[in-house]
């Protein structure tokens, strides 16, 4: 049996395309059902739409708080796994009940620290530096009611360098990411 996942993203789609890349190479054992984007203009929309995998964009802007509702109509039935690949909206409601345990996400930091409301993007590799953390690194867990705060399903840690800034360790962070979510 083939597992079918959708996959949400809310940017250029660089962890999308290590599932992509996973799935040709044979190391992943699946297939993308569809990929939903935020917002029009995301390059991972691009990237569905070079390899035929149908797309849908579902955005806060036009949907509100019936996002996860909306996402929820397009996926029952169709896919076995939600798959979080830097998507930035908070699931909530039937959308979490109906998958529960089969939402996963990545998150750019080692969870439980540099998590939460407020948390994504550049803002968590310089809170990282900030605080001063030796080490940093990306999470894959499941997604549960509160932002970040499910099962740890698999870590992996990269050194924050002295001369680090945001950008140069969340580019260190983003190449553990499409290791681990894959």
């Amino acid at each position: 049996m083939l597992f079918k996942i959708a996959v949400l993203a809310s940017g250029g789609g660089t962890n999308l395309q290590s599932i992509i890349d996973s799935i040709d190479n044979g190391s992943l054992n699946c297939k993308i059902e569809m990929v939903i984007g935020s917002k029009e203009g995301i390059y991972a929309l691009e990237r569905a739409k070079i390899k035929g995998i149908k797309s849908y964009i579902i955005s806060k802007e036009k949907y509100g708080n019936k996002t996860s509702d909306k996402i929820l109509e397009l996926t029952k039935g169709k896919v076995d796994l939600i798959v979080l690949a830097g998507y930035l909206s908070i699931l909530e409601g039937n959308l979490l009940k109906e998958f529960k345990d089969k939402i996963i996400n990545i998150h750019p930091s080692l969870i439980p620290s540099f998590c939460g409301d407020g948390f994504y993007g550049e803002k968590v590799h310089q809170a990282v530096i900030d605080y001063g953390a030796k080490v940093s690194g990306a999470t894959v867990h499941f997604v549960n009611e509160e932002a970040d705060a499910g099962p740890i399903i698999m870590q992996d840690t990269v050194k924050v360098m002295d001369d680090d800034d945001a950008k140069t360790l969340a580019k260190r962070v983003l190449e553990v990411e499409h290791t681990i979510l894959p």
